[in-house]
C-alpha cells in the first residue's frame, strides 16, 4: 500500500511540473511563432571602377508593401552568416536584403575595406534594386524606406551608407569602429602629439604619421580571412598568393605596417577614408550604437566616438556584455534585439512613441550554473553619460614609487592579457591567465575599498615616464583583487600607450593622464584596484630593441559610476509564463513538503535489535526504475565489525546502485537497508555513522592534503575535535605528505587521500567505490594495509569492485553480484577458491554468466 501511495504521490508532483513547464513552453510558443516568408537567392551586379557581382537573399514576409532593411555582415562573413539575423527581421514584418560583400564568399570583386567608392557604392547599388522591388514600401520614385543594420564590418558600412545616400531612414550599427586607425593603433595617451597633422598628408610611405601601438593579432586576423576565399585552407585559382583577395593598395599598406609596427601617413589615409569618422555629420538618419563590453578590437570608446559625432539625427547608445570577444548571453542578446525591433518599427513604420534618449548597459551578476556561462543584469539609465561616467566620479589615492622596467630584446617574453576572440575569457580567470613577465611591469595599488563600487566607463590615471631614447611603448591595466588576492582583468582589456618627447630623468617628467579602457565591473567592499604599468604584450606589436624605462603615477585612480536601474522583461509572453511559474511552483513545492511531512511520520522508526551491533544488513533490495529496468533484484547480504567485504561484479551488476540505495540517494522499490539495526531512509540520522567515497573526492589541486581534509570537514559543520585529524593520517600511512600539494601527489596518493577523507570522523562503517581503480599491484597491497587497519579496531569496510584480484588483495570477505542478483557471498579464500591468475579468472567468469 505505501509503494502504491508513493508512486500516486511522485506521479502527482511530477505531472503538476510538467503542466507548469508545458504551459510556459506552449506560451512561448504561441507568442514566438513567426510570420511566414519566402526567400529568393540571385546575383546582383554592381559598376563603379571594380564591377562586382554580389550573391544576394531577399526575404520576403506575408504582407507587402513593407519597409526594407539592408543587412550587412561582420567581416569574413557571408549572406549566410546572418540568416538567423535576417529571420527575426522577416518575422517582424520586414522586407529584409542579404548580401555576400565584395572579396567574400560567392561574390566577385576584391576587399576594399568598405571604401567608399566600392563597398559603399555597392551598398547604394543595393538600395536601387530594393526600390525596384514591388514588395518594398516606397518614400518616392527610387527611394525606398529602408534602415542599415549590420556589425562589426557590417555595422561601420551601414553607417558610412548614412553618410553618403541619404535614402537611409534608420541605421542600427552593432560592434563597430569610428575611426579604423585609431582602432587598430590605439593610443590611451591623448596629447596634442597624437594629432593628425593639417592638410594634405604625404603620400611617402615611409613619412611616419602619428599613431599609436598597432594591434598585430587582430590585423593579422584580418589579413589571414582576406587571404583566403576558397575552401578553407585553399586559395582561390589566379589569386596572388600574397594577397589573396585583398585590394593592392590594402594589401601593400598592411605590409608596410605589419613590418615596421608604426602608422604611415599614406595607410592612415586609407583607413580614414574607410571610417565612419570621415562621415558622421553628414547622418541625417536616426541611429542606434550597440557597442560590446567584451571587445578587445572595438572598444566602447569607439561608439562613444561615433555618438559624438553624429549631430544631426537621433543617436541612442546601448552596451551589452558580449562583442568580438563573446556573444553575450541570450538574455543580453535578447534585450538588443527588442532595442533594434523598436528603433526599426517607430522609424520605418511610424509606430509607437518615439525611442528616448535613455542608455542601457550590462553589469555580469555572477554565473549561471545551469547553462555554465556568465549571468548578466541589463541596467538603463536617463541618459547616455559619455565614457566619464553620469555620477560624480570616485577618486582613489595610488601608491607611488618610481619603479624602472624592461622592455625585453625583440618584444618577447610578453605578456598575455587578452587573445583575440577568447578575451572576454579573463573576466572569469585569475593572474594565471592575465601573467605579466617579472621585470617588466610596474605596480600600483590602493587601498581596500571601503565601499561597493560599480565602475560605467574609462577610468582614467596620471603617469610619468622617462626614456633614454624619448619614447616609449607602455600598456596599463586595471585589476580587481580580491582579499585572497586572486585577480581579474575586466574583459581582458588592456589601455596601450606610445609616449614621445620623454626625458631621461624622470624627475624631469610630466604627468600624462592615460584613459583606461571602457568597462562595466563592480568592485566589491574589500577589494583592491591595481593599476599594472607594463612593456609588451603578445597582442600588440612593440620596441624591438630592449630598453628600461622609470614610471610612475601621480594623483588618483578615477573611477567613473553611473547608476542604473534593473531592466524589466520586455517580453509580455514570458512574463505570463513567469507568473504560471511563480505561482505554479510554489504550490507544488507545498504540496511536496506535505507529503514528505506525511512520509516522515509514517516512516518506519523502529530498531532491529538483533542488528543493533552490526554494521550492515541488506534484506531483499530490490530497485526497479522508472523505465522498467530492473538493476537490484532481491539481494540479501551483511557486513560484520572487523571485516573488509567486496562487492564484485562487472559493470553493470547494480553495485552502484546498491550503494546509493545504502546512502540514501535512492529510494529502494522493496527490502531494506539497516545500518546498525537502523532502517535507511534519505537523511536518516544513521548515516551520520557511515563514511562514504562514491564518485571521486572533488580534491583541491591547490590546495596541500591537509588542508583539502580540513576544508572537507568544516564543509560538514560538526566540531574540528571530532575529525580526529592526525589517527585519519596515521591509519592512511600519509606521513609528511599530507602537507604537500595534491596537484604534486601520484594516483595512489590521491586516492589515499580520497580514503582518508571518507574516514574523518573514524565511521563505524567506510563505504568506498573503486578505491584501487588504477592503482599498480605495490599500491594495491598498501591499500590493504589500510584497509584492513581501519576495520581491525572494531569498524567495517564495503568496498566495491569490477576487479577480481583487487578484491582478492584487498577484502576478507567477498559478496559477488551480476545482472542484479547475488550469486556468491562469503569469505574471498570460500568465494574464489583461494587461487590466483587464469584460475580465479575463469572462476569469476562462470559465476556472473
Amino acid at each position: 500500500m505505501r509503494t502504491w501511495l508513493r508512486r500516486r504521490w511522485r506521479s502527482a508532483t511530477t505531472v503538476a511540473v510538467i503542466a507548469a513547464v508545458v504551459a510556459a513552453a506552449g506560451i512561448w510558443w504561441w507568442s514566438s511563432e513567426p510570420p511566414p516568408h519566402t526567400t529568393e537567392d540571385y546575383t546582383i551586379g554592381t559598376g563603379g571602377p571594380e564591377p562586382a557581382d554580389l550573391d544576394a537573399r531577399l526575404y520576403i514576409p506575408d504582407v507587402t508593401p513593407a519597409p526594407a532593411v539592408l543587412l550587412s555582415h561582420g567581416f569574413g562573413g557571408t549572406k549566410d552568416t546572418v540568416t538567423e539575423q535576417a529571420e527575426k527581421l522577416a518575422a517582424a514584418g520586414f522586407v529584409v536584403l542579404t548580401y555576400t560583400a565584395r572579396g567574400f564568399g560567392a561574390s566577385t570583386g576584391t576587399i576594399h575595406l568598405n571604401a567608399p567608392e566600392y563597398e559603399v557604392a555597392d551598398a547604394s547599388a543595393l538600395l536601387d534594386h530594393l526600390a525596384e522591388r514591388d514588395e518594398v514600401l516606397s518614400d518616392g520614385d527610387g527611394d525606398p524606406r529602408v534602415a542599415a543594420v549590420g556589425g562589426s564590418y557590417g555595422g561601420a558600412l551601414s553607417l558610412l551608407l548614412a553618410g553618403y545616400d541619404d535614402r537611409v531612414d534608420a541605421v542600427v550599427s552593432s560592434i563597430t569602429w569610428n575611426n579604423l586607425a585609431d582602432a587598430l593603433f590605439p593610443n590611451a595617451a591623448k596629447t596634442s602629439d597624437e594629432v593628425p597633422p593639417s592638410g594634405e598628408p604625404s603620400t611617402d610611405p615611409d613619412e611616419s604619421a602619428p599613431g599609436g601601438v598597432f594591434k598585430r593579432a587582430w590585423a593579422g586576423i584580418f589579413y589571414a580571412t582576406g587571404l583566403a576565399g576558397g575552401p578553407p585552407g585553399q586559395p582561390m585559382p589566379g589569386l596572388d598568393p600574397a594577397c589573396g583577395r585583398w585590394a593592392p593598395e590594402v594589401c601593400e599598406a598592411y605590409g608596410r605596417i605589419a613590418s615596421t609596427g608604426r602608422l604611415d601617413d599614406a595607410t592612415r589615409t586609407l583607413l580614414d577614408k574607410s571610417s565612419p569618422s570621415s562621415i558622421l555629420d553628414r547622418i541625417t538618419a536616426p541611429t542606434l550604437l550597440v557597442q560590446g563590453q567584451a571587445d578587445t578590437l572595438f572598444g566602447l570608446d569607439q561608439a562613444d566616438a561615433n555618438a559624438a559625432g553624429i549631430t544631426g539625427a537621433p543617436v541612442r547608445v546601448a552596451w551589452f556584455g558580449g562583442g568580438h570577444d563573446a556573444t553575450g548571453t541570450p538574455s543580453d542578446l535578447d534585450r538588443v534585439d527588442g532595442l533594434s525591433v523598436e528603433w526599426l518599427d517607430h522609424y520605418l513604420r511610424d509606430t509607437g512613441t518615439a525611442p528616448d534618449d535613455s542608455f542601457s548597459f550590462t553589469r555580469i551578476g555572477g554565473v549561471n550554473s545551469s547553462r555554465a556561462d556568465l549571468a548578466t543584469i541589463g541596467l538603463s539609465a536617463p541618459r547616455y553619460p559619455g565614457l566619464g561616467g553620469s555620477e560624480d566620479p570616485v577618486n582613489l589615492p595610488l601608491s607611488t614609487g618610481p619603479q624602472t622596467i624592461a622592455s625585453p630584446p625583440g618584444g618577447t617574453p610578453a605578456a598575455i592579457s587578452s587573445v583575440p576572440a577568447l578575451g572576454a575569457l579573463s573576466s572569469l580567470a585569475s593572474s594565471r591567465f592575465t601573467q605579466d613577465i617579472p621585470g617588466q611591469f610596474a605596480v600600483f595599488e590602493t587601498e581596500p575599498l571601503a565601499d561597493q563600487t560599480d565602475i560605467v566607463g574609462t577610468p582614467t590615471v596620471s603617469v610619468r615616464a622617462a626614456s633614454p631614447n624619448g619614447e616609449a611603448v607602455l600598456f596599463l591595466k586595471l585589476y580587481d583583487v580580491d582579499p585572497s588576492g586572486t585577480t581579474t582583468l575586466p574583459a581582458g582589456l588592456i589601455a596601450p600607450v606610445r609616449l614621445t618627447g620623454l626625458p631621461t630623468d624622470l624627475g624631469e617628467a610630466d604627468p600624462v593622464e592615460l584613459t583606461l579602457p571602457g568597462i562595466v565591473h563592480r568592485v566589491e567592499a574589500g577589494h583592491t584596484l591595481r593599476v599594472v604599468v607594463a612593456t609588451a604584450d603578445q597582442s600588440f606589436a612593440g620596441p624591438t630593441e630592449p630598453v628600461q624605462y622609470m614610471v610612475d603615477v601621480s594623483g588618483e585612480l578615477t573611477l567613473p559610476t553611473t547608476v542604473g536601474a534593473p531592466l524589466p522583461s520586455t517580453d509580455a509572453a514570458w512574463f505570463v509564463a513567469l507568473v504560471v511559474l511563480a505561482v505554479g511552483l510554489p504550490l507544488i513545492a507545498l504540496t511536496a513538503w506535505v507529503i514528505a511531512r506525511i512520509r516522515h511520520r509514517r516512516r518506519d522508526r523502529t530498531v532491529a535489535a538483533e542488528h543493533v551491533d552490526t554494521p550492515l544488513v541488506v534484506s531483499g533490495l530490490r530497485k526497479v526504475y522508472a523505465d522498467g529496468f530492473v538493476a537490484v533484484d532481491g539481494v540479501d547480504y551483511s557486513v560484520e565489525r572487523g571485516q573488509v567485504v567486496g562487492l564484485l561484479g562487472p559493470n553493470g551488476a547494480g553495485k552502484t546502485t546498491s550503494l546509493r540505495v545504502l546512502m540514501g540517494l535512492l529510494q529502494p522499490t522493496d527490502g531494506e537497508i539497516r545500518v546498525f539495526g537502523h532502517r535507511v531512509t534519505p537523511g536518516a540520522p544513521v548515516l551520520s555513522r557511515l563514511g562514504a567515497l562514491v564518485e571521486g573526492p572533488g580534491l583541491l589541486p591547490h590546495l596541500s592534503g591537509m588542508d583539502n581534509l580540513r576544508l572537507y570537514w568544516r564543509s560538514t559543520g560538526r566540531p574540528e575535535a571530532d575529525a580526529h585529524f592526525d589517527r585519519v593520517v596515521e591509519i592512511a600511512d600519509l606521513g609528511e605528505r599530507i602537507h604537500r600539494k595534491v596537484r604534486k601527489y601520484s594516483h595512489g596518493m590521491k586516492q589515499r587521500i580520497a580514503i582518508a577523507q571518507a574516514m574523518l570522523g573514524l565511521p563505524e562503517l567506510l563505504v568506498l567505490d573503486e578505491p584501487t581503480d588504477g592503482l599498480d599491484p605495490p599500491q594495491i597491497a598498501a591499500m590493504r594495509r589500510v584497509l584492513h587497519d581501519y576495520a581491525s579496531e572494531g569498524r567495517a569496510v564495503l568496498v566495491s569492485s569490477h576487479l577480481l584480484a583487487e578484491v582478492e588483495q584487498t577484502c576478507t570477505h567477498v559478496v559477488v553480484m551480476s545482472r542484479g542478483r547475488v550469486v556468491g557471498a562469503g569469505k574471498v579464500a570460500d568465494v574464489i577458491g583461494g587461487g590466483s591468475g587464469q584460475r580465479l579468472e575463469d572462476a569469476f567468469l562462470e559465476l556472473v554468466e
